[in-house]
């Protein structure tokens, strides 16, 4: 019976970390396009956009590797979402001390961002555990 609570867990999991990624990742990528210049004008910073294309690579690494090795998939989603919100975490202190963009819209985007990572990390974290008897 133990084994099944572990395996049922896995799959939940599993089940959690794929849509939780592919959000993040599609988050992060649309932001790495605005602050290209390719989806709105006036929001163009280089260095906020190779930040959130880094993360946005991770995160969909992440997705990919939860794919490939299914039995892996939480400590993935664990460890990439942890990766983001590090990232993002730096590019709040960035903004907070007057470094690259300054703008009401960053600083929104960051703050929910961070909530959403930790939501993230917490659910992925809670998936995996076995269910109570």
């Amino acid at each position: 019976m133990a084994a099944l609570r572990v395996s049922d867990g896995r799959s939940r999991a599993i089940g959690l970390v794929r849509p939780v990624l592919a959000i993040e990742a599609l988050a992060f990528t649309l932001a790495s396009l605005v602050h290209r210049g390719w989806i709105m004008a006036g929001y163009a910073h280089g260095a906020a956009a190779t930040a959130e294309t880094v993360i946005a690579a991770a995160l969909l690494t992440g997705l990919a590797l939860s794919m490939i090795r299914p039995a892996r998939a939480q400590v993935v989603g664990l460890a990439v979402q942890a990766f983001a919100l590090l990232g993002t975490l730096v590019g709040l202190f960035a903004v907070l001390r007057g470094f690259g963009p300054q703008t009401q819209a960053d600083l929104v985007y960051h703050g929910v961002m961070v909530a959403a990572l930790v939501a993230g990390l917490a659910a992925v974290a809670r998936a995996g555990r076995p269910a109570a008897a």
